[in-house]
C-alpha cells in the first residue's frame, strides 16, 4: 500500500470524491496539504453565546449591538402581505423563543431551514410591537445534532469556513466541510514538516506546526487557539520581513552605487536664491541624504513629510548634487497635473542655472515626446520630470544617477524597479505626503532608510477644520464671499463628476451651474474634473492661480500636489464619503501661504450633529462598533488632528492593514493572519529575527536555515523576484 503523503489528491479523502474534488480544485485546494491550510474564517465560542432571556434583557436595557444565540427551529411560516411575502422562522431554547424574518431572497431561504434543526443566529435583536424578540436578515450557521449537543454540553469551540459557491453547488456546507477537514487532520497532520527554525520556535515560545494546524481548525481550548493564531501570525510576518531583509541586502551588496562629490558653490548659489529659510527638519534630512550620496553604496531612502512640509525643496537640492556631477536626475509623479506642477516649480527655482529640464507625460504630443526622448538618450537633458511615461520601453537615459519617486504609495515595487533599471544603480529617494504608520513602514519599506520632516515652515499657520451640516451651506457661501474681499480663493470639492443613483450624490457639474447662477453669482467660478485631458486641467489650474477664478469647483483630481498660494478655503461636500487619507490630502491643498486657511467638511445634518457629540477611543471600541461608527470617527479625527502622522494611525485602525497594505505596494504577499494594528509586538520580533538571520547567513546555506530557503522558493517565488528591487 502506498504510504500517505500531504500531496495526495483530495478526491480520495472520505466525503470528497471526483465531483467535489473538482469544486475544491477550482478554489486552489488540490491536495491534502492545501486542505490542511484552508483555515476557518470564524469560530463559535460558548462563552460568547447568550440565552434568549439574556438577549431580551439586553434589548430592554437599550443595547443596540450584535448578539449570538443558539436555538432550535420550532416553526416555519411564509406570510403573504399585500403583494409582498415575508418569510418567518421561529426558534427556541430552554429560556424562551424568538423569530427571524426575511423580506428578500425568500426563494433561497425557504430551502435552507427545517424544523428541529439547530442554528447559531447572529444579528441586532429588536422587540416588535407585540413584544416578540426578532432578528431581521441575520447571519446564521447550522449545527449537526451531535455538534449542537457537544457544543451546549461541553462548551466546544466550533469552526466555520468560508464556503465558495463552487462548494455549495456540490451540496457542501459547514457541517460537511468540517467533517472532511476533521478526517484530513486525523489522518495526515502528523506528516506536517516544521517551517520555522527550532531556535526561533524556542526563542519566541511558539507552538509547533502540527499542534498549530490541529488547534487552528478544532481548538482544544481558547488558549491553544490563541497560540495557534500567534504562531501563524509570526510565521507570516517573519517570511515577509525575510523578503524585506533580502531586498535590502541584495541592493546594498550586489549593486555598485555612485560616489557623488558635493559642489558647494552650486548648492550655496541655490540656497542664496531662496526667499525663505529651510527648517531644522529639512536641514537634518539633507544631511542624511548627503551622507548617502557621498557613499559608494547606493542610496535607498524614504522621505516622509506631511502636506506642505517642504519635501520638494529637499529633493531639488539632492537633484542638484547629482546633476552637478554630470548625472541625469528624474522625478516620477503619479499624475500629469502633479508632474506638470513639479516641472513649473523646478524650472522657476532653477531659472538662473544652466540645466536643461524637460517634462515627459502621456499627454505630451508624439513629436514632442520623440524629441524629448532623444534629448534624454543623448544626455542633453539633465532633469526629467514625468509620469508612468518615464518607464516606457523606448525611454533610454544617457547617465541616470538620481531617481525621485513622488507619492510612492501610488506606485508598486515593479514600477520602481523599471525606472531604477534605466540607470546604473542610481541613488533613490522615495517621497510620500501620506504619512505611513510605523508598522507599515517596517513591512512595506523595511528595506529603506527613513527620513521624516515633521516641522512645518515657520510662516505656516495650522489649518482650521470645521464640520458643518448641509443646512449651513448658505452660511459657508457667504463666508467665501466675505473672505474673497481679503484676497482668499476657495476650492469646493464634490465626490463625483456626474449623477449616480447608487450613491445619491450631486455632481460637480450640476453644482457648478447652480452656484454660478445663485449663491456665488458675484464671484468668478471655474470647473475642474477628471474627464478633462491634461491640457484642459493645466489651463484651468493656471487660470485659478492667476486669479481668473475666485472659486474652483472640483472633483478629487486636486487631491495631490496642487499649489495655489491664495487658495485658503476648501469646502469638501459629502465628506463622509471620503477616506481619511484622502480628506487630509484635500485639506493640504490650502494653507500654502502665510494666511489662516480653513477646511470645511460638509455632511448630512444628522451625521454632523452625532459626530460633534461622539468621542471615540479605540481601546474601548469593538471591531463591530468601529465599523458602525467609521464615518463619525473619520470626521471627528479630521477636526481633532492636523498632523498626518496622527491621522495615519487612526486610518490604519479604521481600514485595517489589508486594505492599505494591498494598495500601497505590489510585490508583497497579502496579510492573511496578522493584523498590524494589534500585532506590533509580533511584527517587531519577526523583523529582528529575519534581519538577524539574513545578516548572519545571507544565502541561507546553514542546515537550520535551509527550511527558510525551501519555503521561500516554494511559496514566495513570485515575491522573490522583487527582492532585487531597491
Amino acid at each position: 500500500m502506498q504510504p500517505k503523503s500531504l500531496l495526495d489528491p483530495i478526491q480520495f479523502l472520505s466525503g470528497v470524491g471526483p465531483k467535489r474534488a473538482e469544486a475544491f480544485n477550482s478554489i486552489g485546494i488540490k491536495n491534502i496539504e492545501n486542505l490542511l491550510f484552508y483555515f476557518p474564517s470564524k469560530y463559535l465560542d460558548r462563552r460568547n453565546i447568550l440565552t434568549i432571556v439574556k438577549v431580551m434583557q439586553h434589548v430592554i436595557n437599550g443595547y443596540e449591538g450584535e448578539v449570538t444565540v443558539v436555538a432550535k427551529i420550532t416553526d416555519i411560516e411564509l406570510i403573504n402581505y399585500y403583494k409582498k411575502q415575508i418569510f418567518k422562522v421561529r426558534f427556541s431554547d430552554s429560556t424562551g423563543n424568538f423569530e427571524c424574518v426575511w423580506f428578500k431572497g425568500i426563494k433561497y431561504f425557504k430551502t435552507l431551514f427545517n424544523k428541529g434543526e439547530h442554528y447559531a443566529i447572529s444579528g441586532k435583536p429588536v422587540t416588535t410591537k407585540y413584544g416578540n424578540l426578532q432578528f431581521t436578515h441575520p447571519d446564521f450557521d447550522k449545527f449537526s445534532d451531535d455538534e449542537s449537543n457537544d457544543f451546549i454540553n461541553t462548551g466546544k469551540i466550533i469552526p466555520y469556513y468560508s464556503i465558495p459557491q463552487s462548494l455549495k453547488s456540490k451540496n457542501l456546507g459547514d457541517i460537511g466541510l468540517r467533517k472532511i477537514i476533521y478526517k484530513a487532520i486525523t489522518e495526515y497532520s502528523g506528516l506536517l514538516s516544521e517551517t520555522l527554525p527550532k531556535n526561533l520556535i524556542e526563542k519566541n515560545n511558539i507552538l509547533d506546526i502540527i499542534n498549530s494546524v490541529k488547534n487552528i481548525h478544532f481548538p482544544e481550548s481558547n488558549e491553544l487557539l490563541a497560540e495557534a493564531k500567534n504562531r501563524f501570525k509570526y510565521e507570516e510576518l517573519f517570511y515577509i520581513e525575510t523578503l524585506v531583509a533580502l531586498r535590502k541586502h541584495n541592493y546594498l551588496t550586489k549593486a555598485k552605487g555612485i560616489k557623488f562629490q558635493i559642489h558647494s558653490d552650486v548648492i550655496k548659489k541655490f540656497l542664496d536664491s531662496l526667499t525663505f529659510e529651510l527648517t531644522n527638519d529639512q536641514l537634518k534630512v539633507l544631511s542624511e541624504i548627503k551622507t548617502d550620496m557621498i557613499n559608494p553604496k547606493p542610496m535607498n531612502r524614504l522621505l516622509q513629510g506631511d502636506v506642505g512640509s517642504g519635501k520638494t525643496i529637499v529633493s531639488l537640492i539632492s537633484i542638484l548634487i547629482a546633476v552637478s556631477n554630470n548625472y541625469q536626475a528624474v522625478i516620477m509623479a503619479p499624475t500629469e497635473i502633479l508632474a506638470d506642477q513639479h516641472y513649473q516649480t523646478i524650472a522657476k527655482f532653477l531659472k538662473d542655472f544652466n540645466f536643461n529640464i524637460d517634462l515627459l507625460i502621456g499627454g505630451t504630443k508624439k513629436s514632442e515626446k520623440n524629441a524629448i526622448k532623444e534629448k534624454i538618450q543623448n544626455g542633453e537633458c539633465n532633469i526629467i520630470i514625468g509620469t508612468h511615461a518615464l518607464i516606457e520601453e523606448d525611454v533610454d537615459f544617457a547617465k541616470l544617477g538620481f531617481v525621485v519617486i513622488d507619492e510612492q504609495h501610488r506606485f508598486g515595487v515593479a514600477h520602481r524597479g523599471k525606472l531604477i533599471s534605466k540607470g546604473i544603480t542610481p541613488d533613490v529617494l522615495i517621497m510620500t505626503a501620506t504619512p505611513i504608520p510605523r508598522t507599515l513602514t517596517m513591512t512595506l519599506y523595511g528595506d529603506l532608510d527613513l527620513s521624516i520632516i515633521k516641522e512645518m515652515p515657520k510662516n505656516r499657520i495650522p489649518i482650521k477644520t470645521a464640520l458643518r451640516g448641509e443646512s449651513s451651506l448658505e452660511d459657508i457661501y457667504k463666508f467665501i464671499i466675505d473672505k474673497h474681499k481679503e484676497n482668499y480663493q476657495a476650492f469646493i470639492v464634490f465626490p463625483l463628476v456626474e449623477e449616480s443613483e447608487k450613491l445619491d450624490l450631486k455632481a460637480a457639474e450640476v453644482y457648478y451651474e447652480e452656484l454660478k447662477n445663485s449663491s456665488l453669482n458675484t464671484l468668478k467660478i471655474g470647473l475642474l474634473h477628471g474627464r478633462m485631458n491634461w491640457k484642459e486641467k493645466d489651463e484651468t489650474m493656471q487660470s485659478f492661480k492667476n486669479k481668473k477664478f475666485d472659486v474652483l469647483i472640483s472633483t478629487t483630481v486636486i487631491e495631490v500636489g496642487i499649489d495655489i498660494p491664495d487658495a485658503n478655503i476648501i469646502v469638501i461636500n459629502n465628506a463622509e464619503r471620503f477616506g481619511l487619507s484622502q480628506l487630509h490630502q484635500l485639506r493640504g491643498r490650502v494653507g500654502r501661504g502665510s494666511d489662516q486657511a480653513f477646511c470645511i467638511l460638509v455632511t448630512k445634518d444628522e451625521l454632523a450633529a452625532k459626530t460633534r457629540n461622539f468621542n471615540y477611543d479605540f481601546q474601548y471600541l469593538s471591531k463591530t462598533q468601529i465599523d458602525f461608527h467609521k464615518s463619525k470617527i473619520r470626521l471627528n479625527a479630521m477636526v481633532k488632528h492636523t498632523s498626518g502622522f496622527e491621522l495615519s494611525e487612526v486610518d490604519l485602525k479604521l481600514r485595517g492593514p489589508g486594505d492599505i497594505f494591498g494598495k500601497m505596494q505590489s510585490g508583497f504577499p497579502n496579510l492573511i493572519f496578522a493584523d498590524l494594528t494589534t500585532d506590533q509586538e509580533i511584527l517587531i520580533n519577526a523583523k529582528q529575527d529575519a534581519f538577524q538571520i539574513i545578516e548572519d547567513d545571507k544565502n541561507l546555506k546553514s542546515k537550520e536555515n535551509y527550511m527558510i530557503k525551501n519555503k521561500l522558493n516554494n511559496y514566495y517565488k513570485e515575491n522573490l523576484k522583487y527582492s532585487t528591487v531597491g
